[in-house]
C-alpha cells in the first residue's frame, strides 16, 4: 500500500468522526437562550474532542509528510490509532449528556490517553521501518510533548472520578499545549529541500 492510500484512508476515518460528533449535537426545541444554555455541557464536549481531532489531523498529516514508506506495521499502528479515536464521539457524547459525570468524564480520558499511545506505537512502527529513521528522528527529537500528554492523561483519569472538572481542566490544558505550533517537521523537511 503506498503512503498516499494510507492517507486518504486516514483523512476519511478522521472527517467521519467528526461528522458522527456533529451529528450527535440535537438541537433545542425552545426559540431561547435557556435552551443553549441547557446544552453547554454537550457543546463544550463537542469543542473540545473537536480540537483534539483537529490536532490528531494536523499531526497525522506532518508526520506523514517526513515519511516514505509505509509496510503492514505501519498499517496495523494507524489502525490502532484510528481505533481509539472512532471512540472519541461516544464517549463525547456520554459525558456531554452526564453533565461531566466522573465516570463518563474518566472514560473520554481514557480514550484519550488510548489514542495519545496510538500515536506513539505508530511513531515507533514509521521509526523502525527503513527509510524514514533519519527525517523523523531529527523532526521528533525528544517527543516531549508525546510523552507529558500521556502522563497528564493518566493523572486525569485517576481525578475524574473524584474531581470530574480537574481531570476537563487537564484534558484542555494538553489539548493548549498541542494548539502550539510545532514546526519541528515542517523545518527539517524544509532543510532537507534546501540541501
Amino acid at each position: 500500500m503506498t503512503k498516499g492510500r494510507l492517507e486518504a484512508f486516514s483523512d476519511g476515518v478522521l472527517a467521519v468522526i467528526i461528522t458522527i460528533m456533529v451529528l450527535e449535537l440535537a438541537a433545542p426545541h425552545e426559540p431561547d437562550l435557556a435552551a443553549i444554555r441547557h446544552l453547554t455541557p454537550v457543546l463544550l464536549s463537542y469543542v473540545l474532542s473537536y480540537i483534539f481531532i483537529g490536532i490528531y489531523w494536523s499531526n497525522h498529516h506532518h508526520l506523514f509528510q517526513a515519511v516514505h514508506h509505509v509496510d503492514g506495521r505501519i498499517l496495523w499502528a494507524n489502525l490502532h490509532l484510528l481505533f481509539w479515536l472512532s471512540l472519541v464521539p461516544f464517549t463525547t457524547a456520554w459525558m456531554g449528556d452526564t453533565h461531566f459525570a466522573p465516570l463518563p468524564v474518566a472514560a473520554y480520558g481514557c480514550v484519550l490517553l488510548m489514542a495519545a499511545v496510538g500515536y506513539f506505537l505508530l511513531v515507533q512502527a514509521l521509526l523502525a521501518r527503513p527509510g524514514n529513521r533519519a527525517t523523523l528522528e531529527a523532526a521528533l527529537g525528544s517527543d516531549f510533548k508525546g510523552k507529558i500528554s500521556i502522563v497528564c492523561y493518566l493523572v486525569a483519569v485517576a481525578l475524574a472520578l473524584r474531581w470530574p472538572f480537574a481531570a476537563c481542566g487537564l484534558y484542555v490544558v494538553v489539548a493548549i499545549m498541542w494548539l502550539v505550533p510545532d514546526r519541528r517537521i515542517e523545518r527539517t523537511l524544509h532543510m532537507d529541500e534546501d540541501e
